[in-house]
């Protein structure tokens, strides 16, 4: 990547975390680098490129720094918490990733390193694409819904919260209820949901 490009990407990603994603235009970019809209585009192309580029400089940071954890497992497990802390760090990055196709080197290989797990893992070639969809929708959609706020008990108690249902039985709520109502533990969770993807993975592998 030039230096330009980059300069430019960083921007892109400073204003989006200041501002959220629709305050990045490329007069706002241009701006904060230092120069005119029209100077932007032999490094960067139109808005379009700078969206797909804003992905390219997200998923790199995704890429394991030296050598990526032999086991698949490992593997996936680390791809799936460095998502999750990008999400963190950058609330408007999943609604970014979930709405652009990966198409930069940075992206294709952060797709690759996936893949890669899923065969390691024994999953038959033709299911490796559907599967990698499957894994990455639920690590991006666990990172919008956390820093969305999807998450988030909201200000009401969980009494107020059941005064606000609608009429008329609810039977699953009612036997759910203690669940419903207790604090929720998202670490523990992610990683047991992370657990039960390998398991699925795995199944799919015994199959095919």
């Amino acid at each position: 990547m030039s230096g330009r490009r980059e300069e430019i990407l960083d921007a892109a990603v400073a204003i989006a975390d200041e501002s959220g994603l629709n305050a990045v235009s490329m007069r706002a970019v241009a701006a904060r680098v230092g120069v005119t809209p029209m100077a932007l585009y032999p490094h960067i192309g139109s808005k379009d490129a700078l969206l797909d580029g804003m992905i390219g400089w997200l998923l790199a940071e995704l890429l394991p720094e030296g050598d990526a954890p032999a086991d698949w497992r490992d593997r996936l497990g680390a791809f799936a918490h460095a998502a999750r802390s990008m999400g963190r760090a950058h609330p408007w990055a999943a609604v970014l990733l979930a709405s652009r196709p990966g198409i930069t080197p940075a992206a294709v290989r952060t797709i690759d390193g996936i893949y890669a797990a899923l065969l390691q893992a024994g999953v038959p070639p033709r299911e490796v694409p559907r599967l990698e969809r499957m894994v990455s929708t639920f690590i991006i959609g666990f990172a919008a819904s956390e820093a969305g706020g999807r998450f988030s008990p909201g200000t009401l108690a969980p009494r107020a919260r059941r005064g606000q249902l609608p009429d008329g039985d609810l039977p699953a709520h009612a036997e759910l209820a203690p669940w419903l109502d207790g604090p929720a533990d998202w670490d523990a969770e992610f990683a047991a949901d992370l657990e039960d993807l390998q398991r699925m993975i795995e199944a799919v592998a015994a199959r095919g």
